[in-house]
């Protein structure tokens, strides 16, 4: 019996990407962002989740393109992210979520070295399909922690802030 694995697939700019199940919290309906100020471009704002404070990621900008368009199927993806250890929800803006699919182990091919527009680590490898690929994003390195604290601190530095202090 084969390997059954399930992704949650989302369009973002006009491409169908896929995240492992595993690392989904759950799906809203865009509630609109409490925007931060000086926040990087890919950082759109936070959202009370249930109490919680959870920092709401543009995954357009994140991948260097431009910021998603907010329509009535936009979707922010709540996911946990684990960090040394610790684990972290982040939200993630998409376009709109299409379906949980059940994959066979067979039917993921391995990343490529290149060829999907996104950085190799970002992409843990390729579903088949019909019409060419679906690229499966390593969400954890996508939304990596540190990475992120590095593009604020570097945004600070070119903050007209930063460098009248």
């Amino acid at each position: 019996m084969a390997d059954i694995r399930q992704f949650l697939m989302f369009n973002l700019g006009g491409e169908t990407y896929g995240v492992a199940i595993h690392a989904i919290r759950e799906i809203l309906e865009y509630p609109g962002v409490t925007a931060i100020p000086l926040a990087p471009a890919f950082l759109r704002g936070v959202i009370n989740l249930r109490g919680a404070v959870v920092p709401v990621v543009d995954l357009s900008v994140r991948f260097g393109r431009t910021p998603t368009a907010i329509n009535r199927r936009t979707c922010i993806v709540i996911v946990e992210v684990s960090q040394g250890g610790d684990v972290s929800l982040l939200g993630v803006i998409v376009d709109g979520v299409t379906e949980v699919r059940e994959v066979e182990e067979g039917e993921v091919e391995h990343q490529p070295a290149f060829g999907t527009g996104l950085r190799n680590d970002f992409v843990t490898g390729m579903l088949k399909r019909e019409q060419g690929f679906i690229p499966i994003l390593d969400i954890g390195a996508v939304l990596a922690e540190q990475e992120l604290q590095a593009l604020i601190e570097l945004g600070d530095e070119r903050s007209p802030l930063a460098r009248a202090g």
